[in-house]
């Protein structure tokens, strides 16, 4: 097959860890027998750099262009750096923005996954922990907030801002489905997440996935609130296999989740439309802090070039190589600095990002 990649390098530690991602699906390929080609855009801080914008009309004409999209991060340090000084249009996350309502991506799925070698660094209690946890986090990506009408203005001498939460039944029925589909594909149970006790947004969200679940028969659906979920996000984690939700709320809940994975350098993410293209992207951001020093943990991107391969080309066998891969590495006891367990440092090796790459594309195999 071949295999025709737009990636996006971004900013921070992206370019670092999109080079290992990179690394691991040429040795996927080799083994495969499949042939693989990239081309690089610009999105973010380094694009408003380059051409004074986040996001150029050619660089999403070149991700149209694309059987899917793999990027590492966008952004840097909101204190200091001048790209936060521009007004909000032009700052590099409403690149990211654009290019997910230019590509129609509507669907989030950030899956959150317990490695049993990484338990020490989970931060929940023990007996929490030892039961483990596989969920995956069905996030609706273009309605909601950050998508509204907004203002600011002056009223009566003071600043009144507003954001307009808005949605729209269709949108909600289209993530519903999906949330449902893959539920089939997993433990049959879909956890749908909303504030219908405050609000008519999420009152209409709840009326239409109750629709959406009676075609579902086979599948359990519960309602939680969202208060609620993110108490029981690091009370029972192991409860949740499905979990629907809107736009804001999947976005706070993912990050919760993907801390109690032991590192938020471990949660991939595909972002999909109503056909096989995907943009699939690390959870994390850019960690500028570390930007350069080769110590950022790729396994996040290298994970969501797995889930490329299985949500937009259909290599299942190909995704389970890198995902069997991962696995291999983990139990081997190599670590990234944000997995080293405190305190037991001699008990593992410490590798930098590169070698991590080396070490997982070592171990693909057919």
């Amino acid at each position: 097959m071949n295999l025709k990649i737009t990636c996006i390098p971004g900013d921070g530690i992206g370019p670092e860890i999109v080079t290992e991602a990179k690394k691991v699906l040429d040795k996927v390929c080799k083994v495969y027998s499949h042939n693989i080609s990239y081309k690089d855009i610009l999105m973010g801080g380094c694009s408003i750099d380059a051409y004074g914008v986040p996001l150029t009309d050619e660089a999403i004409a070149d991700a149209k262009a694309a059987d899917a999209v793999l990027m590492g991060s966008i952004g840097g340090n909101t204190s200091t750096s001048p790209w936060y000084k521009l007004e909000p249009s032009l700052r590099p996350e409403a690149g990211l923005l654009k290019l997910r309502k230019s590509l129609n991506l509507f669907a989030n799925l950030r899956p959150a996954y317990l490695y049993p070698e990484l338990k020490d660094a989970c931060p929940l209690k023990e007996a929490t922990s030892d039961k483990g946890f596989d969920m995956l986090i069905m996030r609706e990506l273009t309605g909601g907030l950050y998508f509204g009408d907004r203002s600011t203005v002056l009223d009566n001498g003071e600043m009144v801002a507003t954001d307009t939460l808005v949605y729209r039944e269709s949108e909600i029925r289209r993530i519903a489905v999906r949330a449902f589909d893959v539920a089939r594909k997993r433990r049959k149970s879909v956890i749908s997440v909303d504030k219908a006790n405050v609000l008519d947004s999420s009152r209409l969200w709840r009326k239409v996935v109750e629709e959406v679940a009676k075609d579902y028969p086979d599948v359990t659906l519960e309602h939680m609130l969202v208060d609620n979920c993110a108490m029981q996000l690091v009370k029972d984690p192991a409860q949740f296999d499905v979990v629907l939700t809107e736009n804001m709320f999947g976005d706070i809940l993912s990050d919760e989740a993907s801390m109690i994975t032991g590192s938020i350098g471990m949660l991939s993410s595909a972002s999909l439309n109503d056909t096989s293209f995907g943009l699939y992207e690390p959870s994390h951001g850019s960690a500028p802090d570390i930007a350069g020093k080769n110590i950022a943990n790729p396994i996040a991107t290298v994970l969501s070039a797995a889930m490329m391969l299985r949500y937009s080309f259909n290599l299942d066998k190909e995704a389970d190589s890198i995902e069997s891969a991962v696995r291999q590495v983990l139990k081997e006891g190599y670590r990234t600095v944000d997995i080293l367990p405190k305190g037991q440092e001699s008990n593992f090796k410490l590798v930098s990002c590169s070698e991590m790459g080396d070490l997982l594309a070592d171990r693909i195999s057919a």
